[in-house]
């Protein structure tokens, strides 16, 4: 199966939102079926065939995830890091301050769900081939 530094080699081609779906084929072609980022502090559990399950460590200190999400907002942040304009820390950060909590990629069905801290699905994307 798949390790975090097979992984992290693969995210490091990562410059922007912009890489995320070259990224995506990268890590579905090691085994990588679903995983969960945590804003909180940029942990990712990955998920693979046969239950198997690794988890990355912490990325960053502790940022706090507002309780209310802000959807519009969110919808700018999130359009300009896929442009390119913003960097992975300043998008988690925008993340938080919107009250989104946790995304959720799904390899199989090419999706990207992002949650606010009651795990309501804020938003749904679909990640272009």
């Amino acid at each position: 199966m798949f390790t975090i530094e097979q992984i992290n080699a693969a995210h490091s081609k990562v410059k922007s939102g912009a890489d995320f779906p070259a990224y995506i084929q990268d890590i579905k072609k090691l085994g990588v079926t679903y995983y969960e980022t945590f804003v909180t502090d940029g942990h990712t559990d990955y998920l693979g065939e046969k239950n198997y399950k690794t988890s990355s460590p912490a990325k960053y200190d502790s940022l706090e995830i507002a309780d209310d999400s802000n959807i519009e907002q969110f919808k700018t942040a999130i359009k300009a890091h896929q442009e390119g304009k913003t960097d992975y820390p300043t998008f988690c950060n925008d993340c938080a301050k919107y009250g989104i909590e946790k995304w959720a990629v799904d390899i199989k069905e090419m999706t990207c769900t992002y949650y606010d801290k009651s795990e309501n699905e804020v938003m749904i994307e679909q990640i272009p081939n």
